[in-house]
């Protein structure tokens, strides 16, 4: 039987083929927060902020500069990235909610 990661990896690679971000855009899941402070408190879904922590799913077809030249991606797919609180467009794959984002709405890659 699979592991439910390696389960979930090949569905968020599925979805990624279902969609294809155009030009410098970049295809993202937001990863949840936790339902629980630190003081073992539980927030409400309404009291909870938007995640500004997603993973990157699809990358879209590129771009060119001034020259011609291609513009090469910062991140790829599978990073973990900090993406701006209100930035992107919210999109639904499978049930699931997504956001396509123009690679300059993300932050910073996270190092693990």
């Amino acid at each position: 039987m699979p592991s439910k990661a390696k389960t979930q990896t090949n569905t968020e690679n599925n979805m990624a083929t279902k969609i294809q971000p155009l030009g410098q855009r970049v295809l993202v899941k937001r990863i949840e927060s936790e339902e629980k402070t630190a003081g073992g408190i539980y927030l409400p879904d309404t009291a909870k902020e938007k995640p500004q922590e997603a993973k990157v799913v699809a990358l879209g077809t590129g771009g060119k500069d001034e020259d011609g030249k291609t513009i090469e991606f910062t991140v790829k797919v599978g990073d973990i990235v900090l993406i701006s609180k209100y930035g992107g467009t919210e999109v639904k794959i499978d049930g699931g909610e997504h956001l396509i984002i123009s690679e300059s709405d993300i932050l910073g890659i996270l190092k693990k």
